[in-house]
């Protein structure tokens, strides 16, 4: 579309000269059909220029940019779904006055790539790469009474979790794999602090030296929210198999964020056989026959890593002790119950009056069972002791028999086969 100029008209054309000042109005009287006959210059040309030409003089100084589209400032509002629009580039006015071209002297792909390059580091500048902070602790082996010594000290510079801008930190600890609540240990929770120092020490009791090969120990910090669920913050993994018998190593490592479902997962399939048989827990059992007294005293001193065997995910467990052939009443006994919990400590003992000749033939059966109000007990695991018994409950047996008014202590395996024969859940 164009619009042609049309000529100025004579009368009003701003090329006239004006009447001189000096020109009397006689002159002008005497020549008055002078001026309609005079003959001037042809009308020039009328001039052709674009629609956005005319809208552009006098709006623009320099070349004409695109105008943005309102769609450009919103990429969100597009009907779902759709692929998100490409970064719209940022363009320097300035640059590109100045160098009168788009883009400030820079073709549109290279400037194109250097914005999306700026773009991918700030997406990828995460949760995952912040700085979450670093936890301190210490891990002690100790062979002899088969417990794994973990004392939490302290952390430094966690993330902040609560609007505050602190947090209420806690340490929780699993076993891997096989992460479960009877392998779980937890700190206490100190409130408003990104640098909590807890000098806290937990104690992993029934830890073999089997287990230090195979176990990785994970020890998680968290955020305790009471309105909403725990918060998440970092983690740290230690294998245990670097850690030598008796030696007490301290750790400083920086938390990290790791794919925990995953990972277990993954471990567990490795794993599978040693989780299957660990699963029921162990018990720690006492043995030493008395000479003087003629009995064998039994010491039922805690269990570890129960089964649950309750909705809650925990147990009600007590142990019952049986010594077969069967003498009767005197030959049966039954632990107090330990109320919610998968590691349970009773330290109760128990005596049989029993010739050392007489002993020698008899099996010691020991059951830990779940406590059920109004209910039949649920059988957890059994341990059978005596001269029938292989590996280390055969050991166990010996070294009462061969060394009188010693207490020798050892952890058993629970097993299902460990079930008591003759007597059946109260």
């Amino acid at each position: 579309m164009s619009v042609s100029k049309p000529p100025p008209p004579p009368s009003t054309s701003h090329l006239a000269i004006p009447p001189s000042s000096s020109s009397t109005p006689s002159s002008s009287a005497s020549s008055p059909s002078a001026t309609p006959h005079s003959t001037g210059p042809p009308p020039p040309s009328p001039v052709k220029i674009s629609m956005q030409e005319h809208f552009a003089i006098n709006v623009c100084p320099g070349p004409i940019l695109p105008i943005p589209q309102i769609s450009d400032f919103f990429p969100r509002f597009h009907d779902y779904p759709c692929t998100p629009p490409p970064p719209r580039e940022k363009k320097i006015l300035k640059e590109e006055t100045f160098n009168g071209e788009t883009g400030g002297g820079f073709k549109d792909g290279e400037r194109r790539g250097e914005n999306d390059g700026d773009r991918e580091e700030a997406v990828d500048s995460d949760d995952d790469d912040t700085y979450l902070g670093t936890l301190e602790f210490t891990l002690l082996f100790d062979q002899e009474n088969n417990c794994l010594h973990c004392t939490i000290h302290k952390a430094k510079g966690l993330k902040a979790m609560d609007s505050n801008g602190l947090a209420d930190p806690y340490v929780k600890l699993h076993l891997l794999p096989g992460a479960s609540k009877a392998n779980k240990l937890r700190t206490k929770t100190l409130k408003n602090t990104l640098n909590p120092v807890w000098n806290e020490t937990l104690v992993y009791h029934g830890i073999t030296a089997a287990d230090m090969t195979t176990k990785t120990l994970r020890l998680c910090v968290c955020d305790m929210d009471r309105l909403g669920r725990n918060e998440f913050i970092g983690e740290v993994r230690v294998a245990l198999k670097k850690l030598r018998e008796g030696e007490n190593k301290r750790y400083n490592m920086g938390l990290e964020r790791i794919a925990q479902n995953k990972e277990t997962n993954n471990q567990t399939v490795e794993q599978g056989a040693v989780v299957a048989e660990e699963e029921r827990g162990r018990i720690l059992v006492s043995l030493c026959y008395n000479t003087e007294k003629g009995c064998l005293l039994v010491g039922i001193i805690r269990c570890a890593h129960l089964a649950a065997m309750d909705s809650n995910g925990y147990s009600d467990p007590f142990v019952k002790i049986i010594l077969q052939p069967d003498m009767g009443k005197k030959s049966k006994y039954k632990t107090s119950v330990k109320k919610k919990t998968l590691n349970p400590e009773f330290n109760e003992e128990f005596s049989y009056e029993v010739s050392l000749d007489q002993l020698a033939k008899k099996t010691l059966e020991i059951s830990v069972w779940d406590y059920d109000l109004g209910m039949s007990n649920d059988f957890i695991g059994g341990v059978e002791l005596g001269i029938n018994a292989t590996g280390q409950r055969l050991r166990h047996w010996f070294e009462c028999l061969k060394n009188k008014g010693k207490k020798v202590e050892y952890w058993h395996t629970l097993t299902q086969q460990g079930a008591p024969s003759s007597d059946k859940p109260d």
